[in-house]
C-alpha cells in the first residue's frame, strides 16, 4: 500500500470492527494502515474469517492481510457478541495512542472503527463519545461533528445530549462557534471557497414565529444575521421537516441541525452504510464508521465494510494524498 499513513481504532473488541479492518486488509487501500489495537485479537478474528493476516515492521511494504501494528494489550480475552466491562480501558487507551500519533506528525489521519459508550459507561468512565474524547484529548475549545455521504454532509450544533437538555445547551455564542468551525472547514478541508450552509431550526416549523418556541428568535436568528455581515451564505433557520428538499440538497454544501436526531436520520436513510462522521474543529483529521458494533454480526463476517472502506478513503483525500 502506497499513501499516507492512517492510524487506526478498531474500536469495541466484541464487535465488529476487528473483522471489518481485517477484511479490508484484503485488498488495495488509499494508505498504509497502522492498527491500535491488540494483535492477538486481529489474529483470532482473521482465523475466525479464514483470511490472512501478518504484521509488517513500520516502513515495511505491506499487501493483503498485511498490517503495521501498535500492540495495545486486551486486559480480558473478547468474544464476539459478548461486551465486557473489563476490556472499556482498552478501547480509550488506543484511542489515546493513535490521537497522539496523530498530534505527533507520525500518521496523517486518525479513522476510528465503531465503539460501545454503555459498557464504557457501565465500566465506571464517563463517556459520551469519539467527538468529545478526541476533543479533550486535543485541547481543542470547539469541535462539531458531521456526518457526509454522496448526497449531503449534515453537521450538528449539539452532539450526545439528551433530548431535554438541547434547547438550553443551545447558546449565541456556541452556536457562532459552530458555524465559524464548519464554514472554516468546508474552506480547507473539503475545498468549498463560499460555502452555502443551510441552518435548520430547533423547533417545529421553526418556531412558527415564537409561537411554537421563541430560540429562533433569540438565538438562531441573530446569530445568522451576524455571520452574514461578515460575509458567510446562511440559509435559515428552516422547518427541519422541509429543509431537505431537491433544490436544497443541489445548492447546499452543508446543513447544520440543531441535535443529534434532527438530521442524521435523513442523512443515514439516503445512505446508511454508505457514509461516514467527521470530526470537525480539530487539529488532526478523524473520520469514523457511521455504524455501531452490531454485536449481532460480530465473528460471522456478514457485517459490510463499505463505510469503514469510505472513512479511509476520505481521511486519506483530506491529507491531501489520495
Amino acid at each position: 500500500m502506497n499513501g499516507p499513513l492512517l492510524a487506526v481504532t478498531p474500536g469495541e473488541p466484541a464487535g465488529i470492527g476487528p473483522e471489518l479492518l481485517v477484511q479490508l486488509l484484503q485488498q488495495p487501500l488509499p494508505g498504509r494502515l497502522r492498527a491500535y489495537a491488540d494483535p492477538d485479537l486481529l489474529h483470532d478474528r482473521a482465523r475466525r474469517l479464514g483470511l490472512p493476516l501478518r504484521f509488517v515492521e513500520p516502513g515495511q511494504p505491506t499487501g493483503p492481510g498485511a498490517l503495521e501494528i501498535h500492540p495495545v494489550p486486551l486486559p480480558a480475552p473478547a468474544e464476539p457478541g459478548q461486551l465486557n466491562p473489563a476490556n472499556a480501558e482498552y478501547v480509550l487507551r488506543t484511542l489515546e495512542a493513535a490521537c497522539d500519533a496523530c498530534l505527533h506528525g507520525e500518521a496523517a489521519a486518525l479513522v476510528t472503527g465503531p465503539l460501545h459508550k454503555g459498557i464504557i459507561n457501565e465500566a465506571g468512565i464517563p463517556f459520551t463519545g469519539h467527538t468529545e474524547f478526541l476533543q479533550a484529548r486535543c485541547n481543542t475549545e470547539q469541535v462539531v461533528m458531521m456526518l457526509a455521504n454522496e448526497t449531503l454532509r449534515v453537521a450538528l450544533a449539539t452532539t450526545h445530549l439528551p433530548l431535554r437538555a438541547v434547547a438550553d445547551a443551545l447558546t449565541p455564542e456556541g452556536l457562532r462557534r459552530v458555524l465559524e468551525v464548519l464554514h472554516h472547514d468546508l474552506q480547507q478541508r473539503f475545498h468549498c471557497p463560499e460555502p452555502h450552509i443551510v441552518v435548520l431550526g430547533l423547533n417545529p416549523h421553526a418556531g412558527e414565529g415564537g409561537h411554537l418556541g421563541d430560540e429562533e428568535i433569540r438565538i438562531i436568528e441573530p446569530v445568522l444575521e451576524t455571520l452574514r455581515q461578515q460575509g458567510m451564505h446562511l440559509t435559515g433557520p428552516l422547518p427541519a421537516d422541509t429543509a431537505f428538499q431537491p433544490s436544497l440538497l443541489q445548492q447546499a454544501d452543508a446543513f447544520l441541525a440543531m441535535y443529534h436526531d434532527q438530521g442524521l436520520p435523513v442523512l443515514k436513510f439516503a445512505g446508511f452504510g454508505q457514509s461516514i462522521n467527521i470530526t470537525l474543529g480539530l487539529p488532526i483529521i478523524r473520520t469514523s464508521v457511521d455504524h455501531g458494533t452490531a454485536l449481532e454480526l460480530a465473528g460471522s463476517g456478514l457485517a459490510r465494510t463499505d463505510s469503514f472502506l469510505l472513512a479511509l478513503q476520505q481521511a486519506a483525500r483530506m491529507a491531501g494524498t489520495a
